[in-house]
């Protein structure tokens, strides 16, 4: 049927509010996570504390431009327009073969998301195996990993739920 085509997800599964909470929960973890402290570096007498915000700002302050725009687009843009993407397909009226699409493409980019909280790990090692030095991980690595998992989760709970509907349909 046309019509069904063209309702929301939310419209289709009304008692399915998980979707929204999770969608609330990962996009507050992500804000959090990208302003909380993610590593503390030390160094025989130095201290520094760095954010993904502060680190991608510091970045670009010693002309690190190139890296600076990878981190701020995989770890800023990229799960913004995520949440943004999942928000979109639960709320507005999408044709079942566009929600698909759109979920495929978030969910092959989607593999590339945990890379900042891998990064934090190796440097973390990496200055733990050196003598002069060590790093540790802060609360912000751990929002910021949730955000991104629960990011996960939705696409993957939309995912399913459009497939149901698409073969309730034929």
């Amino acid at each position: 049927m046309k019509t069904d085509q063209k309702k929301t997800l939310q419209h289709l599964y009304p008692k399915r509010v998980d979707i929204l909470i999770l969608i609330v929960v990962s996009a507050l973890c992500l804000f959090i996570g990208l302003y909380l402290p993610v590593l503390t570096v030390r160094k025989l007498w130095e201290k520094n504390t760095f954010s993904i915000i502060s680190g991608i700002i510091n970045l670009w302050n010693c002309k690190y431009y190139v890296l600076s725009f990878i981190i701020f687009f995989f770890s800023v843009i990229f799960p913004v327009v995520k949440l943004v993407t999942l928000f979109v397909i639960w709320f507005v009226r999408l044709s079942d073969r566009y929600r698909k699409w759109l979920l495929r493409g978030l969910s092959l980019l989607g593999k590339w998301s945990m890379l900042d909280v891998f990064v934090t790990a190796i440097i973390i090692v990496s200055i733990k195996l050196g003598v002069l030095a060590s790093a540790k991980a802060e609360a912000g690595i751990y929002y910021f990993a949730i955000s991104i998992l629960l990011a996960m989760l939705v696409t993957n709970l939309q995912a399913n739920l459009v497939n149901r509907s698409g073969k309730s349909k034929a």
